[in-house]
């Protein structure tokens, strides 16, 4: 198995169970999550609850939630949304401090491309949702979700190149 940790923190963003698709000349990967429920499921088996002198709460299952799975597998912690001028400042902090830990030619491909990631990103904002790691870092790689058109499960964005594959 193979996790993906952030570069700058180290935190888990993604597993190769959670398979992907390169976007915008590779710098980012688009991710399908799922709504899953969580907890105990209340299964139906036929039988009259009223009939059998049941209560009217019976039933109802208080821990079942519904997560997205991507949310919920690597406890991904929501941020508040960013305007442009928030945004830009962070993806400029961000080239900063994600650039020296590239090698060399990764490090090129990564300037060459980073600037139309960002413009696809821009072209989305209004549409995001802001997710860092667990330790809530600022200093951490954002990973981005939103609803395709239509869709009632979100999609994510990773930059790829602020991700470390690392053999469980």
């Amino acid at each position: 198995m193979l996790v993906y940790q952030d570069l700058l923190t180290g935190d888990e963003l993604l597993s190769d169970s959670f398979p992907y698709k390169e976007m915008e000349n590779g710098m980012l990967w688009e991710v399908d999550g799922k709504w899953v429920v969580q907890g105990a499921i209340d299964v139906d088996i036929g039988a009259n609850p009223s009939a059998e002198g049941a209560d009217e709460g019976e039933g109802v299952d208080d821990q079942a939630v519904k997560v997205v799975d991507i949310v919920d597998t690597f406890r991904l912690q929501e941020q508040p949304p960013f305007d442009k001028k928030m945004f830009v400042s962070y993806i400029k902090k961000y080239i900063k401090l994600l650039t020296p830990k590239l090698d060399t030619e990764q490090q090129e491909i990564f300037k060459k491309h980073i600037e139309g990631a960002t413009k696809y990103l821009l072209g989305k904002l209004k549409d995001l949702q802001f997710f860092v790691g667990e330790s809530m870092h600022d200093d951490s790689s954002l990973v981005f979700a939103y609803y395709k058109e239509g869709a009632t499960d979100p999609t994510f964005l990773y930059f790829a190149y602020g991700l470390k594959e690392v053999k469980c």
